[in-house]
């Protein structure tokens, strides 16, 4: 069967708080395409808040299903429910983080906000909710030969973010970021691979960062204009194509992926926001974007000194 690997990101664009890419990975059978899950799951995804129920979640890119202070249901439904498909239940911040980056946790645990930090979950939903929406997912998913077959991510937190903007700019390092999780989760894959990303600022050509990540490969260019970028490599028996587009996210794969990543964001500036909050009193929590983050700089300023925090471990410089 081949496969499906499909990225997304949240948090380019904040000062505050972490990048978080992740991947969703899927088997696919035969002559299906990124695109038919939408209606080939539709017994057990929808694509709006407004359609969810007691058997069907929301699937969607994560600005849709999220607004500040809307609250994280329909993310976090969509998130848990995916991960006990996988027969992961995490039951906390850290067993979520641990198990969906477990290569980050150096550096999670060097900053002082997360140091220590848990809280259970879920949030906003309720194991008794999660239990039969994941059953019908499964049995949707069994009947019509499609599996979830993983989901990983990398949370890239401040220290480590400003490091990698030393070799490159924001757009490339997010390209980096990216193609090397997808690089990761194709290595173990037997059979055909197809990669979908979204446009990464705007970029359009990616031939040399794909041979960065996957160095044995000749690439090939199938075509690189505004709305997508298309190449393919490998060997006939395991051909691997990407595919860069814009508005990627409405792939319901790519969408979980999004998914993923906000909730992961949104989890990490609740520890954040806690932690300066309960530093200075009547302090106002932040979403991290650079006009709002700069006030919240300015007000925890003079707390920061005191404690020794250092700005690369708070502020990301781009």
């Amino acid at each position: 069967m081949p496969y499906l690997i499909a990225t997304d990101e949240a948090g380019l664009g904040p000062n505050l708080g972490p990048l978080v890419v992740s991947a969703t990975v899927w088997e696919l059978p035969e002559g299906m395409a990124a695109g038919d899950l939408s209606e080939v799951l539709g017994d057990s995804i929808v694509s709006t808040a407004a359609e969810a129920d007691a058997d069907r979640f929301a699937v969607a890119d994560s600005k849709q299903l999220y607004r500040p202070g809307g609250g994280r249901l329909h993310l976090e439904r969509g998130v848990l429910v995916a991960l006990r498909s996988l027969q992961k239940c995490p039951q906390n911040w850290r067993a979520l983080f641990d198990g969906l980056d477990p290569c980050s946790s150096e550096y999670r645990d060097s900053i002082p906000w997360y140091a220590g930090y848990d809280e259970p979950i879920p949030l906003d939903a309720s194991d008794e909710e999660l239990e039969p929406l994941c059953r019908r997912f499964l049995e949707v998913t069994r009947n019509h030969g499609v599996q979830l077959h993983g989901m990983q991510s990398r949370v890239v937190y401040p220290p480590e973010f400003n490091g990698m903007l030393a070799s490159w700019g924001k757009g490339e390092l997010l390209s980096h970021v990216t193609l090397s999780l997808a690089a990761d989760l194709a290595a173990p894959l037997e059979g055909a691979v197809s990669i979908i990303c979204d446009k990464h600022g705007g970029r359009n050509r990616y031939a040399d960062l794909l041979a960065e990540h996957f160095p044995d490969a000749f690439i090939e260019i199938h075509g690189e204009c505004r709305e997508r970028s298309i190449y393919a490599f490998g060997r006939e028996d395991r051909r691997i194509d990407v595919c860069f587009r814009t508005r990627a996210e409405s792939v319901l794969a790519v969408g979980l992926a999004s998914m993923v990543s906000k909730y992961l964001r949104e989890l990490s500036m609740r520890a954040f926001n806690r932690f300066w909050c309960s530093q200075i009193e009547g302090l106002r929590p932040t979403a991290g974007y650079p006009q709002d983050a700069r006030r919240f700089k300015r007000e925890i300023a003079d707390r920061q000194r005191r404690l020794g925090i250092n700005d690369d471990v708070l502020w990301r410089r781009k």
